[in-house]
């Protein structure tokens, strides 16, 4: 624990989603205080004729009490 999800449409490569999950390790690891063993990055890529439908509403609008970054588009 902790577990991130990082949801973003398609096309990114890689070596890219590989840096970004590094990236968040590492900074899990130094804000939170977790072992590098302990966290665990995923990435669930979505196309964007989905994404108001799959991310938007469930994971933003609907959820927006919780987001400590919210983005600045509407959907």
């Amino acid at each position: 624990m902790p577990h991130i999800i990082v949801k973003l449409w398609p096309g990114k490569s890689e070596q890219q989603k590989q840096r970004l999950a590094d990236a968040i390790t590492q900074q899990v690891t130094t804000i939170l205080g977790y072992t590098d063993d302990a966290v665990s990055v995923g990435f669930d890529e979505v196309a964007s004729s989905d994404w108001r439908d799959q991310v938007y509403r469930p994971d933003i609008q609907d959820k927006e009490a919780s987001l400590y970054k919210s983005p600045k588009y509407c959907r």
